[in-house]
């Protein structure tokens, strides 16, 4: 017996008919925008651009430990990541400490003022997204949610070469 063929996919978008301004992605970006705008504004009066933040609140988490891991997290390429960290150690937020076992590794630590200004950004994050996400209710805040896992989901299959 022949095996069942897979199911057809689905079309979302035809050529004839796309409009850019209407796409889940573009849509998606927009709201990244706004977003990153009003964190950039809340976050300033304590001296943080987003370049700034992002890594501050990644190494507060414990997603990364040295500037390597900090550029890979942060989608950067090394030199951009070590510019940006020469940047929040003059600020006295980071210091740097090279490894013992192997001088090219450079980890990474918050002083006392990176860990109290990082741990401060949840908040902000949390008001910002809070404010953009009014006349949703929380039931259609977790169904949000769980479709864009289920994109985030398809696109990973998708980059490790999956169905």
């Amino acid at each position: 017996m022949p095996a069942p063929s897979p199911p057809e996919a689905t079309v979302f978008y035809r050529p004839e008919t796309y409009d850019p301004e209407d796409s889940a992605a573009y849509l998606m970006r927009r709201i990244l925008a706004c977003v990153a705008t009003e964190v950039d504004a809340a976050l300033e009066p304590r001296g943080l651009t987003s370049a700034q933040w992002i890594p501050l609140l990644k190494l507060h988490l414990g997603h990364a430990a040295t500037v390597a891991e900090l550029a890979r997290e942060c989608r950067l390429d090394a030199g951009a990541m070590t510019r940006m960290v020469d940047r929040l150690e003059a600020k006295g937020l980071v210091a740097r400490a090279r490894s013992s076992q192997d001088r090219r590794v450079v980890h990474l630590a918050l002083t006392e003022a990176g860990s109290a200004s990082a741990s401060q950004i949840p908040a902000e994050l949390c008001k910002v997204q809070n404010a953009l996400l009014q006349g949703l209710s929380i039931a259609e805040w977790e169904q949000l949610k769980g479709l864009l896992h289920r994109v985030l989901d398809t696109a990973l299959a998708r980059k490790a070469g999956q169905p």
